[in-house]
């Protein structure tokens, strides 16, 4: 007698805040585009490691290229999830100040460090956004 045995793979969640959602709308950044960016972060391409599993990754708005357009802050760990949680035009500022950098660490920790029923919880109510293309 065979017995099947059944196991369960956990696919990497590829998120984002509804605040970076709400900037993403505005600038017309597709979910596609979202979902490349995060998949480039998971191979290693990526701007910068900004450390605390913090990294600054470029993006393009509609019609523009890469260098001239948009920085998305994400975190990411790998094997676990990874999460839009801040963007900003290249032309508002060129970096993140230490204060910045501190809150998005602990942001990053808190999310990094959610459930997988509380990360459902969150998406339910609309506080965390799947990004899928």
């Amino acid at each position: 007698m065979y017995h099947c045995v059944l196991y369960c793979i956990q696919i990497m969640k590829k998120l984002m805040t509804k605040h970076f959602s709400k900037w993403a709308s505005k600038q017309k950044i597709s979910k596609d585009d979202l979902s490349l960016a995060l998949t480039e972060v998971q191979d290693g391409n990526f701007e910068a490691s900004l450390g605390g599993h913090i990294y600054k990754k470029r993006i393009k708005f509609k019609g523009q290229g890469k260098s001239g357009s948009g920085r998305t802050i994400i975190c990411y760990k790998k094997g676990n999830r990874a999460i839009f949680i801040h963007g900003f035009a290249k032309n508002q500022k060129a970096s993140l100040s230490k204060k910045e950098l501190n809150i998005f660490k602990e942001l990053s920790q808190i999310l990094l460090n959610l459930s997988t029923k509380e990360v459902l919880i969150a998406i339910n109510n609309g506080d965390i956004i799947e990004v899928k293309s």
